[in-house]
């Protein structure tokens, strides 16, 4: 039987649900449309979440006892690799631990707990539901979805999608186009159990406290990508990704490159002995401000992944996810209920994502993942070039430090070439600055 709705939404991972609660609590009358089992079991992520932008929609939810924390994290740090060695900075400080700055959470843990927060808003879930098709009337306007369930068109007055990066739904209505392969990363990643004193004793934490590592380098076969280490409660979550057009170009595959790296001298000390518990893949919309699609039409919105938002540079899409989600949630209120929810009306989403951090680092950053496509040096030659100045300058073998900055400027010359280099570090600034 057909049923109405004010607002359906598309997907419930962090993005729909943020929308979904904000929307709820308004008196819009919600619905989820979920693919998974239940929301989070076909969702994935590296493991962490931003405090700040839940905090706008649970406010000190982080004191609550059900909430599913594995850890909050008090150290980060920063890593350039090659295959036989690491260099890295860090920082580390309590006062990221109360409040919490930045908390681990196992993802269907996490998922069915703000889920839970959401039906107590008085959103309906539907999982285990594929939509299949987007419903318009004559003048071209989205009034709805149709489901895989019998009799399972939904009508509304604005429809939200979020349902990922991917998103075949919004190919086929012509509403995205669809993703180009060097404009994601294919990730990969295992949870590897040890016990909680043993996380804690290896990574020099806390009780409760935890340790990030984003590690840059040659480690994903040379090939554009990044490699991170998150603790959790007492498992270690341990993950790689690449660029997929370069991916597809490769012959290593994703199994055999997480296991290199659990071999590498710097990551095995920290996972050695531990069991493999869960292994995930996931694409990332890493291509940066300029795939972000348009955001707004006539009757619906788009957030989280399914707007192509990612933070390449600091590793960050849960908090846009939230934000957005947040952002489409209170537009939808307004939308519906003032009775208008053209295309006109709904540009004011676009407008309030871009004016908020979500595009303003976006922009701010969109020559970042340019920067990475387009110099392999970076990931196939300038690892072992730092690794072998590093060694140099350490190596205690009787030659004097002149003598070994002149092996050092040597190898940068045969290896990358002096005036590369500079065109490479001055490339990187004007990306980043």
């Amino acid at each position: 039987m057909e049923e109405t709705f004010d607002l359906v939404i598309v997907g419930g991972g962090p993005a729909g649900m943020s929308a979904a609660i904000v929307a709820a609590r308004a008196g819009i009358k919600t619905i989820v449309i979920e693919r998974g089992e239940f929301p989070g079991s076909k969702n994935v992520y590296g493991g962490v979440v931003y405090v700040h932008e839940i905090e706008k929609i649970l406010p000190d939810f982080w004191k609550d006892k059900t909430a599913p924390i594995e850890r909050v994290i008090t150290d980060s740090r920063i890593v350039f690799a090659n295959d036989h060695g690491a260099m890295q900075v860090g920082y580390k400080t309590d006062r990221f631990s109360d409040p919490p700055n930045v908390i681990t959470t196992h993802r269907a843990k996490w998922d069915r707990w703000y889920a839970n927060k959401a039906k107590e808003a008085g959103v309906l879930i539907v999982n285990n539901t594929v939509v299949e098709e987007v419903l318009r009337e004559s003048t071209g306007k989205v009034i709805g979805v149709r489901t895989g369930r019998p009799d399972g068109d939904l009508h509304c007055k604005l429809v939200i999608f979020a349902d990922g990066a991917q998103s075949p739904l919004l190919v086929r209505a012509g509403i995205r186009k669809e993703v180009k392969a060097e404009h994601v990363a294919l990730s990969v990643k295992e949870t590897i159990q040890l016990s909680e004193e043993e996380v804690t004793k290896r990574f020099g934490a806390k009780p409760g406290e935890g340790v990030t590592f984003e590690i840059l380098g040659s480690l994903a076969d040379k090939m554009d990508g990044v490699a991170i280490m998150y603790t959790n409660k007492d498992t270690v979550s341990l993950g790689i990704g690449a660029n997929l057009e370069q991916w597809k170009k490769s012959k290593v595959t994703p199994y055999e490159m997480i296991d290199k790296l659990k071999e590498h001298p710097m990551i095995k000390p920290f996972v050695d002995g531990g069991q493999t518990k869960e292994y995930v893949a996931h694409w990332l919309p890493e291509g940066g401000y300029d795939t972000i699609p348009k955001l707004y039409g006539n009757g619906y919105l788009l957030c989280g992944d399914t707007a192509m938002l990612f933070n390449a540079l600091h590793r960050e899409g849960t908090n846009l996810a939230q934000e957005t989600g947040r952002l489409a949630g209170e537009m939808a209120v307004k939308a519906i209920k003032e009775g208008d929810t053209s295309e006109r009306a709904l540009s004011e989403y676009d407008a309030n994502v871009k004016n908020s951090f979500v595009l303003r680092d976006m922009r701010k950053y969109r020559k970042f993942p340019h920067l990475l496509f387009n110099n392999p040096m970076i990931f196939q030659t300038l690892p072992d070039v730092v690794g072998d100045m590093i060694e140099e300058m350490l190596l205690v073998d009787g030659k004097s430090k002149k003598e070994k900055q002149k092996i050092i400027v040597r190898n940068i010359r045969k290896k990358v070439g002096l005036y590369r280099l500079m065109g490479l570090a001055w490339r990187a600034w004007r990306s980043v600055k």
